[in-house]
């Protein structure tokens, strides 16, 4: 059985109180882990191009607010 396998079991044994607490720190955890790839991924320029692209298009106004 794998780990992931272990872990879906176990979670399922979870009451409903356990269960929210689980998926609150999952979710925080999940932001973080977003927010660290959105950061190296800006760190190594991969993201430049689009930003340009995105940058570009409002100075010619082709955009709108939300």
């Amino acid at each position: 059985m794998t780990r992931v396998q272990l872990i879906e079991r176990e979670i399922g044994k979870l009451d409903k109180t356990d269960l929210t607490v689980l998926r609150a720190w999952f979710q925080e955890y999940d932001w973080k882990e977003w927010d660290r790839q959105i950061a190296r991924d800006s760190q190594s320029g991969k993201l430049d191009r689009l930003a340009s692209k995105a940058l570009a298009e409002a100075m010619a106004g082709k955009t709108q607010d939300l």
